[in-house]
């Protein structure tokens, strides 16, 4: 029930977040080539939306076990299939970001998916099936780290619960581990050595 209660409680920061941005901010820079409303759309579809969508389209098999295995999958697929995948991801992001007045709904639907759900219930993930209680971690990673992206972009503050920086703060440093840069990124966390510039776990 961990898992779920760190998510639920960061969606709801993320919420107030959403609450809190400037109409007139949306249409300014968010991340990358998204605009402010693109970014804020992808992180309700993928943090929220998805999240009720995976509770009602329940897995029959669990074919990954752990959430750093799901963003590690990410580095393993033909580029070209990554490729449109993130290009589907965009167009998502503008869809979702036309429905921003929607947001506050999603969560209040996505909490009670969660809050109603069995930790051990398997969930079909886009990358297959996993219990909810190890692919959460990854809906909650996604409201942390867009979130503060979000935050970034519009100057706001933005306070997820501590724990979930923490949970989030272990994974990247796992998917790290699991796909060849623990090594790096434990000196970098350690005072040792810098990061590459640009780097990125995921």
């Amino acid at each position: 029930m961990a898992a779920q209660r760190t998510f639920i409680a960061t969606a709801h920061a993320f919420a107030d977040l959403v609450d809190a941005l400037p109409a007139d901010s949306l249409d300014g820079p968010g991340l990358g080539e998204w605009a402010l409303r693109d970014l804020v759309g992808h992180t309700v579809s993928a943090g929220l939306a998805g999240v009720v969508e995976a509770l009602g389209r329940r897995a029959g098999t669990e074919d990954i076990t752990t959430p750093e295995g799901y963003y590690a999958l990410a580095k393993t697929v033909d580029p070209a299939v990554y490729q449109a995948v993130v290009a589907h991801s965009t167009v998502d992001a503008r869809n979702w970001g036309a429905r921003l007045g929607e947001v506050r709904q999603f969560t209040e639907r996505a909490v009670a998916a969660v809050a109603s759900a069995e930790p051990d219930a398997l969930v079909a993930t886009s990358a297959g099936g996993m219990r909810l209680a190890r692919w959460l971690p990854t809906r909650t990673f996604e409201l942390v780290v867009h979130g503060m992206d979000v935050a970034a972009a519009a100057g706001l503050p933005f306070e997820p619960p501590v724990e979930a920086i923490a949970d989030s703060a272990a994974l990247a440093a796992r998917i790290a581990a699991v796909t060849g840069s623990g090594q790096a990124v434990l000196l970098a966390l350690t005072g040792r050595r810098d990061l590459a510039a640009g780097f990125s776990a995921i």
